[in-house]
């Protein structure tokens, strides 16, 4: 089989596998796609990662993100330049994903009045809200479109928040930003803002892998959008991310203090400790771990032997 007849097939085969439900792939394809999570499952085939996880994720750093995703093989997990609504508001959850096109009016017309005779209501960017669970973030490649590409305005942010939440990330733009800003907890991560409304763009995935600038998104990722970008973590990484990022936050905190206190130098504590501030370090873990804001299972992992001796 030559590459033309493989890529063929291989289009052929995502066909056959796309439900005639309001654009959404079959949850076997989901499940096929995010086949290394291993855990519990929404209805529609994402990954379902803890909700503990999801909160203490809230803490993590997008260096820190980075820094456990790289050895694993992922290096086009982030993505900058962004605009947000509110600066201070960070964005953490699982991903809902959508895949906006150029609209060709045929097909539009053809998706929206299947989209209506399955039961969905209004038109094609009001559909991905309608499925969304509380802790989603929707996440939307509108192909970076700004002028007419605003996917959502204030009525919508409120839905949005009322139904999961949470805000969003969108390779688009926004309208109403005054009312969108009144959302209390509402954050919304986009390419600009813009007062007109949305024309010319279809929906021609949901729930489907997308791209979000260098990065593929796959449904039920983890979104970890903060001030100077976003991170989407695969799901089956998302509690090492957090317990790495736990420790290192120990380890940090264990070295400010002891800079503060003079009883070590930089030079000693911005390198591989040597044993006897790895001994004094698992000394600190045992006298403060009632004041220490991380699970014992994190406080454990670093106390064992085999966490001793790593670089901080």
């Amino acid at each position: 089989m030559n590459r033309f007849s493989w890529i063929l097939s291989l289009v052929g085969l995502w066909s056959l596998s796309v439900q005639a439900d309001g654009q959404t792939i079959s949850r076997d394809q989901v499940i096929f796609l995010t086949a290394e999570w291993k855990g519990e499952r929404f209805s529609d085939g994402r990954p379902k990662v803890p909700d503990s996880i999801v909160s203490r994720m809230k803490k993590v750093s997008i260096e820190e993100a980075w820094e456990t995703l790289r050895p694993h093989g992922y290096t086009n997990q982030f993505e900058g330049g962004w605009q947000m609504v509110h600066d201070d508001v960070p964005v953490v959850g699982r991903a809902l994903t959508a895949h906006y096109m150029p609209a060709r009016v045929e097909l539009a017309i053809r998706i929206t009045e299947r989209g209506h005779q399955e039961g969905r209501i209004g038109p094609m960017n009001s559909w991905p809200i309608d499925v969304l669970q509380k802790g989603d973030v929707y996440v939307a490649d509108g192909f970076g479109k700004i002028a007419d590409g605003t996917l959502i305005g204030d009525n919508l942010g409120n839905s949005i928040f009322a139904r999961s939440g949470n805000g969003v990330v969108f390779d688009a733009s926004v309208r109403d930003l005054a009312g969108l800003s009144e959302i209390k907890g509402f954050n919304a991560f986009v390419r600009g803002f813009d007062p007109s409304f949305l024309k010319d763009s279809m929906l021609m995935g949901l729930n489907t892998p997308i791209r979000i600038g260098r990065v593929t998104v796959l449904p039920g990722d983890i979104v970890l959008a903060k001030r100077e970008g976003i991170m989407f973590i695969p799901a089956h990484l998302a509690e090492e991310v957090v317990q790495q990022s736990e420790q290192i936050s120990l380890r940090d905190r264990f070295g400010h203090q002891r800079l503060r206190e003079g009883k070590y130098t930089p030079g000693q504590i911005d390198v591989k400790w040597i044993p006897s501030i790895e001994d004094d370090f698992r000394k600190w873990l045992n006298e403060n771990r009632d004041k220490l804001d991380v699970p014992g299972e994190t406080i454990d992992a670093l106390l064992r032997p085999a966490a001793a001796g790593k670089a901080p």
